[in-house]
């Protein structure tokens, strides 16, 4: 039992329902060949619809098989969907969408984008499709891994965001204009998952481009964050890049603050990073102090450490899937257990959950096929082989299709208490959802290849060694393969050594040329040019989609971009009600 600072607290605590054993098996061990099958069944019934009613539209809206824009105009379930399908096994579709995003995808427009989901949607997405395209059969090009068609239409929609980086604390606006910068009335109120979810992605673009730009925004954005805290070492949940004050102060492991944390973790695992670990045990000691009670995570006031919402949000499954990264899998699997019960008394994870009423919250009782109880089963399986989380698996899979499951596709759950349905089908579905599902039933996958086997990759500059595993998804689901980003440092360090020996080797020769000009002059003597600007690569022009130009507005999210009007606390609303 924690300690609990206050009475009130205290009797808080003796109210918190407990589930630390396993809920009880139905039936026999589910099989997992045969849910495997029934997974890729899902994801084509998904997906074919999405390609037949829907493209080139970022979603698909299952009930009225049509699709609409919602992130930016990107066909974002398509690129969302792309490395699911080598996962699933079909290099033949993924090779097609390769060609078909290169044709039709363009970043060059005139829309206000949120930056969280354009980098882990997209420059998510494309990286990772770019590193496993060799694997996929796509025929590279030469300096693959370090250069490529996937590669530039990353770095293109990345260097889109950094206008949003151009601030005083280095803490990034919440949206941008893709074509403008970002807007002169933009809020700046952003959430903190908003400016802590980019290390993964823009680390790994500066190792493969060699342009240090990304990595350095990002690791600023972390250390904004960092030096933010409160003096108990905790963060809250919107704070003003501007000035750095906090807007909203309540603190979890929830909604607007979630992958900040997942990507302490990751990065820190990505990058060999001791720095970013240790800024996340700090972390992870706060939390543990304040937050938990019985194995389940409250929100609690940032500098006092009260609690504020006795609540348990979906989007905190995630929690015991990151505390098996870094091996605390007891821990993991207590709170997983808690989670799952939620989930079989709903036939889902309700948005918010009442722990102490042990209910859902009003207005929140809806279910968007959100992946993460299932990623942290998916992580834990691959720790402890527990059937359990196989038994979870299952219950997702079948709850999914007698709730959710339309003649055009899987709509988002409305509300868990009588299976109303909304027309909207999140391109996570694809990305995520079905992803997890599927790494959890197929454990022999090459996303968990132990490195007992692996790609040799002949470079102009050397060996680079691929594919031996240990995967780090971005929170979007899409692996990147950490040894890529070995691959390309000692290339753009001799490229740059030799640039910068030739500017010195032509400076030399301008400087001996013009001093014996008058007597050197002759036939056959030609002076070197002096060296211009550098210009940078044309980016390729890409056809336009003819997409309709019409703006929609965005439903809420994880990180929601809407001008942020009132805090998060406000009679126990984590975000705003939907307009």
């Amino acid at each position: 039992m924690p300690w609990c600072p206050l009475y009130s607290l205290c009797l808080l605590c003796a109210v918190l329902p407990l589930h630390h054993n396993a809920p009880e098996p139905e039936g026999p061990a589910p099989d997992p060949a045969h849910y495997r099958e029934r997974v890729k069944s899902m994801f084509y019934h998904a997906y074919n619809n999405y390609l037949e009613n829907a493209f080139p539209y970022d979603e698909l809206r299952p009930l009225t098989c049509d699709g609409q824009d919602t992130w930016g105009s990107f066909s974002l379930t398509l690129i969302d969907a792309l490395d699911t399908l080598l996962i699933l096994g079909n290099v033949t579709e993924f090779q097609r969408v390769v060609d078909v995003l290169q044709e039709s995808v363009d970043f060059d427009i005139d829309v206000n984008a949120s930056v969280f989901e354009t980098n882990i949607r997209v420059v998510g997405s494309l990286l990772s499709a770019h590193l496993l395209s060799k694997k996929a059969g796509v025929e590279v090009e030469a300096g693959w891994p370090c250069s490529g068609p996937l590669l530039r239409m990353a770095e293109e929609a990345a260097r889109k965001l950094l206008p949003a980086f151009q601030t005083p604390t280095g803490m990034p606006y919440g949206t941008v204009n893709l074509m403008h910068g970002v807007n002169p009335g933009e809020t700046p109120v952003t959430c903190t998952a908003g400016i802590g979810t980019f290390i993964v992605e823009f680390a790994t673009l500066s190792s493969l481009t060699g342009d240090p730009v990304f990595e350095d925004v990002a690791r600023r954005a972390l250390k904004g964050l960092w030096k933010s805290r409160s003096d108990i070492g905790l963060v809250g949940n919107h704070i003003d890049v501007v000035t750095g004050k906090w807007v909203a102060q309540d603190a979890g492991i929830g909604a607007g603050v979630d992958s900040y944390f997942e990507y302490l973790v990751k990065g820190a695992i990505l990058l060999q990073d001791k720095e970013l670990m240790s800024m996340f045990l700090e972390y992870n000691k706060a939390i543990r102090n304040y937050t938990r009670f019985d194995d389940w995570y409250l929100w609690v006031q940032m500098y006092k450490g009260t609690v504020s919402m006795p609540v348990f949000q979906s989007l905190e499954a995630y929690w015991p899937g990151l505390q098996s990264l870094i091996g605390d899998i007891d821990n993991a699997m207590r709170t997983f257990l808690n989670y799952y019960t939620v989930w079989k008394q709903f036939g889902g994870l309700p948005e918010f959950y009442n722990i102490p009423q042990g209910y859902t919250v009003e207005k929140r009782e809806g279910y968007p096929l959100r992946p993460e109880l299932i990623e942290s089963a998916m992580y834990l399986y691959q720790a402890t082989r527990d059937p359990t989380l196989l038994e979870l698996g299952r219950d997702a899979v079948e709850s999914i299709e007698k709730i959710s499951k339309v003649e055009c596709g899987f709509a988002t759950i409305k509300d868990l208490r009588d299976h109303k349905l909304d027309n909207r089908m999140e391109s996570f579905f694809l990305a995520e959802t079905v992803k997890y599902l599927y790494l959890l039933f197929d454990p022999t996958n090459f996303i968990h290849n132990n490195g007992s086997t692996f790609d040799a990759v002949i470079t102009p500059y050397g060996e680079c060694i691929l594919g031996a595993g240990g995967y780090v998804f971005n929170t979007e689901a899409h692996p990147i393969d950490p040894a890529a980003l070995h691959c390309c440092r000692k290339q753009k360090e001799e490229q740059w050594e030799i640039e910068d020996l030739m500017r010195e080797f032509y400076s030399l020769e301008r400087s001996r040329k013009s001093t014996s000009r008058k007597t050197t002059a002759g036939p056959g003597h030609r002076e070197i040019p002096p060296k211009g600007n550098d210009a940078s690569p044309s980016e390729s022009e890409t056809g336009v989609n003819g997409k309709k130009g019409s703006k929609r507005s965005v439903p809420l999210l994880r990180c929601p971009s809407q001008p942020f009007t009132s805090k998060l606390a406000l009679l126990g609303q984590v975000f705003l009600d939907s307009p």
